[in-house]
């Protein structure tokens, strides 16, 4: 029986420090980016997603928003929810074709941007969300990579646009924009 309770440990401790090694063997940075088509202007889009305080009240992972003082003249915000505490600071906003969303916060074990896109379509328009992004813990460097997937909270947010403005939109894969 301890052979076996032996056993079992190494190989606990064999997978862990196996998947430790692989996450430092992943790049730090990935870029991801997808996309949905909404039947809505432009213009009805970007005032959704600039509204960062109302938030709260079509994204069920986000419980509170709270607006920071500016810095630098980039308007920053603090996202509390699922996810934890989250400050967020505005470098690029463009309406209501461009914004630029970058994680402010320095202790955080991942960080980075992300670029949403919308142009016009005969129909309405198009968002296109590009995430670039840093994971700095190897560990959920690996999760990330191959448990969570990079795409999986563009997917939630997206899909949330699209159900606050009554549609069924389908995220699906976005074109890489840069910053």
């Amino acid at each position: 029986m301890l052979k076996i309770i032996l056993l079992t440990g190494a190989i606990v401790v064999s997978a862990g420090l196996m998947i430790v090694f692989i996450g430092f063997l992943l790049p730090k940075q990935h870029v991801a980016a997808r996309a949905i088509t909404l039947h809505r202007k432009p213009e009805d889009l970007f005032q959704l997603i600039s509204d960062f305080k109302a938030a709260p009240s079509w994204r069920p992972d986000v419980r509170q928003v709270e607006l920071l003082p500016p810095a630098d003249g980039h308007v920053r915000y603090r996202e509390k929810g699922t996810n934890g505490a989250i400050t967020m600071e505005i470098v690029e906003s463009s309406p209501p074709s461009r914004m630029i969303a970058r994680i402010a916060d320095k202790g955080l074990p991942f960080g980075g941007a992300w670029i949403f896109d919308i142009s016009p379509t005969t129909e309405g328009c198009r968002l296109n969300i590009t995430e670039r992004g840093e994971i700095y813990n190897p560990l959920f460097r690996f999760v990330s990579r191959f448990v969570i997937g990079y795409q999986r909270t563009m997917d939630s947010y997206l899909r949330n646009v699209s159900h606050q403005f009554g549609e069924t939109a389908v995220p699906r894969d976005g074109n890489e924009a840069n910053l």
